[in-house]
């Protein structure tokens, strides 16, 4: 892990990328086959010779090709995202579908027996994309609620519910969000995802590891099936992009996380386990070839962006996508999505628990990338919202995990790259940000912190709040109060919340106030576990920190 190799831009990717073809005999990813598809990745689109092959007659289709569901994405005051991907035989790598183009039939109506279309349309599934569709639809009504659905042949979907976003300058009143992230198949059931389909929510934040790149046995882990058995070629790590699309199909057949997608629509960012556990960069966690995990990676976005509602704008080009981006709620909130994985320096001190030092301190490493910071910091310059909210991946804030006079802190989260966090904090405070809100996932646990100017001081200045979601399944059951509770309580003062259930937040934010409530479920490892609100805590806009409600 050369520093060379822990600073290559986007920019060189792609002469990596051919490198990486002549590592054939190295790990089981690179073969003829998975090198020549990655190379192909350097336009994403179908070739010319794709999109004059045969069509594909849906009529022909005699099982159901909308086994994943269907998901809406990122909405804007016109227009929103409609996605599915055509699966009639969603276990198996060719989804049982030939190499032809599809045509798919979309529908976009006032209400859900679609007796008000609003808009129609067709688009054409193309197998280089798995077969997966992408529908941005523009010229719609500013904070509406629509449905839609899909049609092929003589199958049609479920019906889906989405919403555009409110105008741009409008006064909106409120909004209600959910916050979820890392949801591990092989952990438990999506218990949590039944309960968030019935939720009352705008839109929901995914705040990463959708997918895990772990092994599921035949029994589905933790949810220790007995009336099914699921094939072997699940049980392996995911490496190539064949082995990613056959994850997402795994976790997108469950019933409860299609029930949320069609419930409501999803603003979607990555962490690592969508790619492999703990990277940074062009970096593996064993500190490999770089050119050997951006094989990987280009894979592993591939087929993120094919599996989830994101517009063209995220489309991968081979290992680098931007899926960093800005959405607003009128100008009640702004939504700055970032990506702390892609852009960051290796971790430092072989990223194992360690006190501050030097490392951690190097102004020149960085968590964003010097341009995603200034890119954030420069929306927060132009920004008319009343709250800036910031959905993003590992904790934001201090977190001591020991009584010591200097304690250990995590390397891979912001006390990792404190000079990084310092930055950031630095920016808000001289674009004039008042009201403040990070939104984390990661770590499978609720936590709520009060973010200070200095840390180490617990007089310091409140300058925001920050929201752990728990994790969906990561970490089975879990307990309430961790084996560390105590600990992290008191070495930590500004954090006021810390839970170790299953679950997710929902955020509830007016012109007054933020409300943050933390629900989470007994048991994940057993289907059906009820809902419980664990705590909920306010933020009165203009005065930072957070109350118990």
């Amino acid at each position: 892990m050369t520093p060379a190799a822990r600073r290559t831009p986007p920019s060189q990717h792609a002469p990596e990328l051919r490198a990486a073809a002549r590592h054939l005999g190295r790990r089981r990813f690179l073969t003829v086959t998975g090198a020549a598809a990655a190379l192909a990745f350097a336009t994403n689109l179908p070739t010319a010779g794709a999109a004059a092959a045969a069509e594909l007659d849906a009529g022909k289709l005699t099982d159901d090709p909308f086994t994943l569901g269907v998901a809406s994405g990122d909405p804007r005051p016109g227009s929103v995202l409609l996605w599915t991907r055509l699966a009639p035989a969603p276990y198996q790598p060719d989804s049982g579908l030939p190499a032809r183009r599809v045509t798919v039939h979309w529908e976009l109506a006032h209400d859900d027996r679609f007796r008000r279309t609003v808009r129609r349309g067709t688009a054409t599934a193309h197998p280089e994309f798995h077969h997966a569709v992408h529908v941005e639809v523009e010229h719609l009504d500013a904070d509406r609620v629509y449905y839609f659905r899909f049609r092929a042949g003589d199958w049609t979907s479920e019906t889906g519910r989405t919403r555009t976003a409110p105008a741009s300058r409008s006064k909106v009143a409120g909004l209600s969000f959910a916050a979820v992230s890392c949801q591990a198949y092989h952990d438990g059931y999506f218990t949590a995802y039944r309960h968030l389909a019935d939720e009352d929510v705008d839109v929901v934040f995914h705040l990463g590891d959708y997918i895990y790149e772990y092994a599921v046995n035949s029994a589905g882990g933790a949810r220790a099936y007995t009336d099914r058995t699921l094939p072997d070629l699940f049980n392996r790590e995911t490496v190539t992009l064949e082995d990613y699309r056959l994850r997402y199909a795994l976790y997108k057949s469950d019933p409860d996380l299609r029930a949320a997608h069609a419930a409501h629509p999803f603003v979607v960012t990555w962490d690592d386990h969508e790619a492999e556990n703990n990277y940074a960069g062009a970096i593996d966690e064993q500190g490999g070839p770089p050119e050997e995990f951006l094989l990987r990676r280009a894979g592993a976005y591939r087929a993120y962006w094919e599996n989830q509602p994101l517009r063209r704008a995220q489309l991968p080009q081979g290992p680098d996508a931007q899926l960093y981006r800005r959405l607003d709620w009128g100008t009640l909130s702004q939504f700055d999505i970032l990506d702390t994985r892609q852009y960051r320096s290796d971790q430092a001190y072989g990223d194992v628990a360690h006190v501050p030092g030097p490392e951690t301190l190097d102004p020149a490493r960085t968590i964003t990338g010097g341009t995603q910071e200034r890119w954030l910091i420069d929306g927060w310059r132009r920004s008319r919202a009343l709250w800036n909210v910031v959905p993003q991946q590992v904790v934001f804030s201090q977190r001591e995990f020991d009584l010591n006079p200097v304690s250990k802190v995590s390397m891979d989260a912001w006390d990792g790259y404190a000079a990084s966090r310092a930055r950031v904090l630095a920016g808000a405070e001289s674009a004039g940000v008042e009201n403040l809100m990070i939104l984390t996932g990661d770590v499978h646990v609720g936590y709520a912190f009060d973010i200070k100017r200095d840390f180490d001081d617990p007089g310091s200045r409140t300058v925001g709040t920050e929201i752990v979601a728990t994790s969906i399944t990561s970490g089975r059951n879990g307990s309430e109060k961790p084996a560390n509770w105590n600990t992290y309580m008191t070495a930590n003062p500004h954090l006021k919340f810390y839970n170790g259930r299953r679950g997710y937040v929902t955020v509830s934010l007016t012109r007054e106030a933020a409300r943050s409530d933390f629900k989470t479920v007994d048991a994940v490892t057993t289907p059906g576990a009820a809902l419980t609100t664990a705590a909920s805590f306010t933020t009165e806009a203009g005065r930072p920190g957070l109350n118990p409600s």
